[in-house]
């Protein structure tokens, strides 16, 4: 049998001195507790007393029984929760028919050490009760304990009952670390672990966007798994950062409660984390007192948020509008006026183990049971009869409002009652076990019922559904409380929400912000950062050396954007897009070239077809006046050709203006290069006319006229011009210029421009045309003395001076301007260059023929000649 396993743990036989001649353990000390017996017995421990006294170890003589003070209503009402429940299943024909429950509680005093023997005592046999069978077979002395109500004493407990098999059923143990199967096989709970409490914590702090708290913990496995599990589930994920951990001390240490006081002043995190049992709390809330530290949200974990210690006036400025995880609350019909039945005369109350009535007897009435203490009679202290009546007086006990840990209790008798009652339905040769065996009443084994609470899957009255996981912990579900400061300084717990996890949901939080008081001036959440949002358009920066949450806000560069709260990088707009001056979003960028419809543009267009209507204008006279001694003096068809091409070089400016275009990036600088070849080509012409007619006036000079007749002259035009156009075809064929959007001059403009495609093409060009332009200079400048009959040296010298001028000074003012104004200047230049020669060589002509027309005579030409 299971227990004398666990009797060969304390001794190698049972005939050893240590032991009786049955199967109970001697030299123990006395447990408080309550038993009644039954057909199978469930085994509980509870915190009935709030602390022990242990007396000093010398060992010189026997050593005296611990003492139990500080006697807790609400722990010994959870206790006759126990009770009530077994009474309960006791009734019910549907449930465990032909089959009693008894029940075997035992008082932990809030001691490992106690509530491990007590543990010990309900998996071996009760104390003081003999089993007949010496062999120790039949029935075991418990079959599940449900207890205990500490994470510590649990931790230890569930390592010797998992070695056992022996169900035990938390209702109040929360660590995640119990969660470990390896470990604790046995172990389950109906109240969720500490790893869901800290993951509906942490959806409070999501939901208030609370990024930046501190955690306050106790010094055992409650809290420091709790801390384990801040960091891992709240930093590490990136929900937020805790500000400082701070591990309060188990006793009433001033000096280090008034440095983790301090710690809390000095830090701006406004929401402090309180995962800690009561005892721990309390210490921490004198200091808290102490320094008068207010302006705090506390978050209250299971543990204390509805102890009623806290809920005083003098705590209140500090503590009002705590928000908190609390274990969620029942219903239990029938359980008031079940303790109303409660009577110290029903229990054997006169006897080590079973006189926990007795001892609430005590505490509630003021009273003692004879034989009372030493001169308790004469100090006034009166007896109790027993028949005292609860209603007459102000108790906790029969507070049935707000049960929360007396739920999770009955839950756990009720799971292992199901688990008892599916085992015994079991049909022989149907079962679960070797062989398709069943258990048995007769010959139960407490292994055999894991199997069975393993599946237990039942509902409430109260309408919860009640199972385990394949960790033995149940579906999870918290209230959500908030302590409400009534008018009259009275405090108030009550329900702002719910967070639980369903069989088929994951964890849903549910919260009535309408209903939660607020304990500052504005009446509204705090705010708890560590840094404030990035807006859009900037990124975060990590402050070196402090926590992820603390951060910068550098703005985003030119061309990068962020268009979302608390971005950790700026993105780069695509390519035709720029980021806004907010940069939080991307626009798309400025296009830039040469407009007609901006004033430059309209300038220049103006400019070019001033000039164009000018070459009209001086065309037209120069028709008119065709037979007179001033056109024809002066070769009037290279001065009608030179007119067309001055026409051509003014509109060909108008290519350059407008956006590029295929057509017009081919065009303008072909049409550009031809026109002022053709027009360079008439002056040079022209220039070396001169020079043959001076020639062939002087004696024997006569040939050099005819090397330069009308068709000589136009054949040279049309040569050199053809020159350029074939400069220009090899240039298009080769290397065509194209339409370009540039993106190097402006980060945040398009410039629309023709490519040159071939730097070479375009050199070449231009340097055509400036030998050209240079030779007509240079040809014009030695003719410039000659006499004035037949000269129009001066004038092309003084034309094509301002030409070379020009376009030297258009070379390097192209070259340093950036997008449309490299257009403008070449178009300026364009423009430069032909109203200079336009003016240079064809005003004094039309001044004479139009206003001096008495000039305009062979006679008046002749005779200039004469007085020079």
């Amino acid at each position: 049998m299971y227990f004398m396993l666990l009797y060969s743990y304390f001794s190698s036989a049972v005939s050893s001195p240590l032991y009786s001649s049955s199967c109970q353990l001697q030299g123990q000390f006395h447990l408080n507790g309550i038993h009644k017996a039954g057909d199978v017995v469930l085994g509980g421990i509870f915190e009935i007393h709030f602390f022990s006294l242990f007396p000093d170890l010398s060992f010189t003589s026997e050593p005296q029984q611990p003492t139990c003070h500080g006697f807790l209503i609400l722990g010994f009402r959870t206790a006759m929760t126990m009770t009530f429940a077994i009474d309960e299943i006791n009734r019910n024909s549907n449930l465990l028919p032909n089959v009693t429950l008894g029940y075997s509680l035992f008082d932990n005093c809030y001691k490992l050490q106690i509530g491990f023997r007590a543990a010990m005592s309900l998996i071996s046999g009760q104390e003081e009760q003999f089993i007949p069978d010496e062999t120790c077979a039949g029935t075991p002395p418990v079959i599940g304990i449900v207890g205990d109500s500490f994470s510590t004493s649990s931790i230890a407990i569930a390592y010797v009952t998992g070695s056992y098999r022996v169900p035990m059923v938390s209702y109040f143990a929360t660590c995640s670390c119990l969660s470990d199967r390896q470990k604790f096989p046995s172990f389950f709970r109906t109240i969720p672990s500490d790893a869901f409490q800290v993951r509906a914590m942490i959806q409070i702090l999501n939901h208030f966007g609370w990024t930046w708290a501190g955690l306050l913990v106790s010094d055992d496995d409650y809290g420091l798994h709790a801390a384990r599990s801040f960091q891992s589930d709240f930093v590490q994920s990136g929900a937020g950062c805790l500000a400082y951990v701070e591990i309060l001390p188990w006793e009433n240490d001033r000096a280090e409660l008034r440095r983790i006081v301090d710690v809390m002043k000095k830090s701006t995190a406004r929401v402090v984390i309180g995962f800690a049992h009561e005892s721990y709390m309390i210490n921490l809330m004198e200091e808290v007192l102490r320094q008068n530290v207010t302006g705090l949200q506390w978050i209250a974990s299971e543990s204390w948020i509805a102890v009623t210690v806290f809920q005083t006036p003098h705590l209140m400025p500090y503590l009002a509008g705590i928000l908190g995880i609390a274990i969620r609350r029942g219903e239990i019909p029938g359980l008031r006026e079940f303790l109303l039945q409660i009577r110290p005369d029903l229990h054997h109350n006169n006897s080590y183990g079973n006189n926990i009535v007795k001892l609430f007897w005590e505490y509630t009435f003021q009273c003692k049971f004879a034989p009372p203490p030493a001169r308790w009679v004469e100090d006034g202290g009166a007896l109790c009869t027993g028949q005292e009546n609860l209603e007459d007086v102000e108790t906790e006990l029969l507070d049935v409002s707000n049960l929360r840990p007396e739920y999770n209790v009955y839950k756990a008798v009720y799971a292992l009652a199901y688990a008892l009652d599916d085992m015994l339905q079991c049909e022989p040769g149907r079962g679960p076990f070797s062989g398709h065996s069943c258990g048995s009443l007769q010959r139960l084994e407490p292994w055999q019922l894991l199997h069975y609470l393993q599946k237990v899957n039942f509902t409430t009255s109260f309408g919860d559904q009640v199972s385990f996981d394949e960790n033995g912990d149940a579906l999870p579900i918290y209230d959500i409380m908030n302590w409400l400061q009534l008018p009259d300084g009275t405090t108030k717990l009550q329900n702002v929400g719910e967070v639980k996890r369903s069989a088929f949901k994951d964890e849903e939080l549910t919260i009535d912000e309408d209903k939660i008081f607020w304990n500052f001036e504005s009446k509204k959440p705090p705010r708890s950062v560590c840094s404030e949002s990035c807006p859009p358009g900037t990124r975060m920066a990590r402050k070196k050396g402090e926590p992820v949450c603390c951060f910068d806000c550098i703005p985003c560069s030119e061309g990068k954007i962020s268009n979302e709260t608390d971005s950790m990088e700026c993105t780069s707009c695509p390519g035709d897009f720029w980021s806004s001056p907010q940069c939080d979003h991307c626009v798309l960028k400025k296009t830039e070239f040469l407009s007609f419809h901006e004033p430059l543009g309209i300038c220049l267009t103006a400019g070019s077809l001033l000039g164009t209507s000018i070459c009209a204008i001086v065309l037209g006279i120069f028709t008119y006046h065709r037979s007179t001694p001033m056109v024809r003096a002066n070769n009037s068809e290279l001065s009608f050709q030179l007119l067309l091409s001055l026409k051509l070089c003014f509109l060909c400016s108008l290519l350059f203006i407008g956006r590029p275009r295929l057509w017009t990036c081919q065009l303008r600088h072909a049409a550009f290069g031809i026109s002022f070849v053709l027009c360079v080509s008439c002056i040079l012409v022209k220039t070396m006319v001169v020079l043959a007619v001076f020639k062939a006036s002087k004696p024997g000079g006569g040939a050099s006229l005819k090397w330069f007749g009308v068709l000589q002259q136009r054949g040279v035009v049309i040569v050199l011009t053809s020159m350029q156009a074939a400069i220009c075809t090899a240039w298009i064929v080769s290397a065509s210029p194209t339409p370009h959007k540039n993106t190097q001059y402006y980060n945040d403009k398009i410039v629309y421009e023709c490519a040159v495609g071939s730097t070479v093409g375009f050199a070449v060009l231009l340097g055509y045309i400036g030998f050209l332009s240079i030779l007509s200079f240079l040809i014009a400048f030695i003719a410039r003395n000659l006499p004035d009959t037949f000269n129009e040296a001066k004038l092309i010298t003084f034309s094509m001076l301002i030409f070379c001028a020009v376009w030297v000074a258009f070379v390097p003012a192209y070259i340093s301007s950036p997008g449309k104004y490299a257009d403008a200047v070449e178009v300026f230049a364009i423009l430069a260059s032909s109203f200079g020669l336009l003016l240079a060589l064809f005003g004094p002509k039309c001044y004479i023929i139009l206003l001096r027309p008495e000039m305009n005579t062979r006679k008046a030409i002749m005779g200039r000649e004469i007085q020079t």
